[in-house]
């Protein structure tokens, strides 16, 4: 959290010369603070969503953007951070952010629910190629042949995994690919619209979760999810309760995180942290997930996968921490990579 403060000089005022370029250190600290709050999210709302059956991932979605809403408004007040305050140009500034937000957080949810932690983890790596793409397409970047060629074998390795998964949950797979489409347009719009001169993180965060709550909140009551959470069995058991409030909390961390690594970092090496640390979740979820069903055919699709994403990790991740030369310092005062 410590490197948040240091980028924060641009949204009060800061010499403009002192937010130039992120160091290392605040890129590998904001990539590994990303790692970790999705690791742990991920392992903590599968807990919610399928040990315990809570039926509502929505109004988990809800909790989650109530969390970060008052979190950053407690700390505005208190004159920790800075955003600018409301005004009518804020929503035009943002757009399409809040659709993306809310569409990533809900899929995510939803996806985590229906689908065992190895298969979810390896069908989030399309998330890597849509990111490429969109980068591609709306930042004007370009990769390298290895860079294609990881991307190449990921995508095969999912293919034959989904291909042999004896678990197969079509409502699942859907949910995950829109998380995919949605977690990349995330990451690369976000970049495009997190101008320090403008909203900022902190300000991109607030209004996106304020823009949001509202209509998830009516989404979820025609759905019949907010029903659901009512009438759900266990609030009345601590070990749930604390577990619902750590999975709102994280879900702040979570966008904070994103959000953080994306500023110091592109949003590809976001979307390559991501898939890094899928590594760790999908051979944790054969262990003790308990709803993984194996097949060699899956294993071998599983391994592939990651094998793709840890060279693709390892190429991408090489050429950000590359030293830049004197003279393109003044070229990228946007901070993109």
């Amino acid at each position: 959290m410590t490197a948040g403060g240091q980028a924060e000089a641009e949204g009060a005022g800061g010499e403009p010369g002192a937010a130039r370029l992120p160091s290392r250190v605040a890129r590998l600290l904001s990539a590994l603070f990303y790692g970790t709050c999705s690791f742990l999210i991920v392992l903590v709302n599968k807990a919610l969503l399928t040990t315990y059956g809570f039926p509502s991932p929505i109004f988990l979605g809800i909790g989650q953007m109530a969390a970060t809403i008052m979190i950053l408004y407690v700390s505005k007040l208190n004159k920790i951070i800075h955003f600018p305050d409301f005004d009518k140009k804020i929503p035009v500034k943002l757009f399409p952010l809040p659709l993306l937000y809310v569409g990533n957080h809900i899929s995510g949810l939803s996806s985590t629910s229906k689908l065992s932690l190895p298969m979810f983890t390896v069908l989030r790596k399309f998330t890597i190629p849509l990111t490429l793409l969109l980068e591609t397409i709306i930042l004007g970047k370009q990769y390298s042949l290895n860079i294609i060629l990881s991307v190449f074998a990921i995508i095969l390795g999912a293919f034959i995994a989904a291909g042999s998964d004896l678990a197969f949950n079509l409502e699942g797979y859907i949910f995950v690919f829109l998380n995919d489409i949605f977690t990349a347009a995330n990451g690369v719009y976000t970049k495009q619209k997190m101008d320090p001169k403008e909203l900022g993180k902190y300000g991109v965060l607030f209004y996106n979760a304020c823009f949001m709550i509202i209509p998830t909140l009516i989404i979820s009551v025609s759905t019949g999810d907010l029903q659901q959470a009512t009438e759900f069995n266990q609030w009345k058991n601590v070990l749930f309760i604390l577990q619902f409030l750590l999975s709102c909390f994280l879900g702040f961390l979570l966008m904070y995180s994103t959000v953080l690594c994306s500023y110091y970092n592109s949003a590809l090496t976001t979307a390559v942290v991501g898939a890094i640390k899928n590594v760790s979740v999908a051979y944790i979820g054969i262990l003790i997930g308990g709803d993984y069903i194996f097949s060699l055919l899956n294993f071998v699709g599983l391994n592939i996968c990651m094998a793709g994403g840890l060279r693709y990790s390892f190429l991408t991740l090489s050429s950000q921490l590359k030293p830049k030369p004197v003279g393109e310092e003044n070229i990228c005062l946007d901070l993109k990579s």
